[in-house]
């Protein structure tokens, strides 16, 4: 049996579990910024480390030998493992320092700048996340704390409520709905709205799928980013439902914005790791509880 340690090439890890989760070298060499043969040469140097085949060859892409499911999630936990080790060892060395995430539409400036008036001697920097990437971004220690929208996973997170947010209907200009000063679900009954891929919690609420008597939503465009979510409304190919003042009205002149009646509002939650006890994250925490209350006026 092929011994792990001290050989096993952390970097060959990481190019594993993203064909993976691509499912596909040519989508996975993209992702990783390298080519399709040089991946295929990392990944069968790990098979020899290993001395065993994780991945076939499909028409369609890849799939996960036995060997390769068994070694899939303890991958993941190797690399979470060692990029905590680098992350608290970092921390260690730099106790003044916090990495502030948020989604597109919710602004943080003014609580990051108050924390650097409180904090003078801090080091805070603000990124800016896809929708998709809250629970990973803060499990990798790529951000500290995260100002974002539910739906996702919060299993070792912790998650404070800052606000609520109506929802609305996003619609291309001129449409039959797009003078309305008001939609329910029972004016888009039928429409297909897009969804996201292997992500049920988040087309569940997005979509508003099932609508309360039961019925399913039809299935529209598969997308990957929300930009992709505003052009699909904005051709005309769907409809859409979003977090009220998104700004994706002033941001698109071709899309309307109208507030969708009688559903669940969207909440925003800032989260951090469930064992990050740093001063700076609590107090960013203090912070943003104080001032994060709602929407920025428009």
């Amino acid at each position: 049996m092929a011994e792990l340690a001290p050989d096993l090439d952390l970097r060959l890890v990481r190019y594993f579990t993203a064909v993976a989760e691509h499912r596909h070298f040519g989508r996975a060499a993209e992702a990783l910024l390298t080519t399709q043969p040089s991946l295929s040469r990392q990944i069968r140097r790990l098979e020899r480390q290993l001395g065993a085949r994780l991945l076939d060859r499909t028409p369609r892409g890849s799939t996960l030998t036995e060997a390769g499911e068994v070694f899939l999630p303890r991958a993941r936990a190797l690399l979470r493992s060692a990029e905590r080790a680098a992350a608290e060892t970092r921390a260690a060395a730099e106790p003044g320092r916090l990495v502030v995430g948020h989604l597109a539409g919710l602004f943080v400036t003014p609580e990051v700048r108050e924390l650097r008036r409180r904090r003078p001697d801090a080091e805070v920097r603000v990124v800016q996340l896809s929708w998709n990437e809250p629970r990973p971004a803060l499990l990798a220690h790529r951000v500290d704390v995260v100002v974002a929208r539910m739906p996702f996973a919060t299993d070792e997170l912790d998650v404070t409520l800052l606000y609520d947010e109506p929802r609305s209907l996003l619609v291309p200009r001129g449409h039959r709905l797009a003078d309305r000063a008001s939609v329910t679900l029972d004016d888009i009954a039928g429409e297909p709205l897009p969804r996201v891929p292997d992500d049920p919690a988040w087309n569940a609420f997005w979509r508003i799928d099932p609508r309360p008597d039961g019925s399913r939503v039809p299935d529209g465009p598969l997308i990957r980013a929300m930009e992709d979510k505003l052009e699909l409304v904005a051709e005309g190919r769907s409809l859409a439902v979003a977090a009220l003042g998104i700004r994706a009205a002033s941001l698109r002149p071709d899309i309307v914005e109208v507030p969708l009646e009688g559903v669940e509002p969207s909440h925003v939650v800032l989260a951090s790791r469930a064992d990050d006890t740093g001063r700076l994250v609590a107090e960013f925490r203090s912070v943003a509880r104080a001032r994060l209350t709602g929407p920025a006026p428009q």
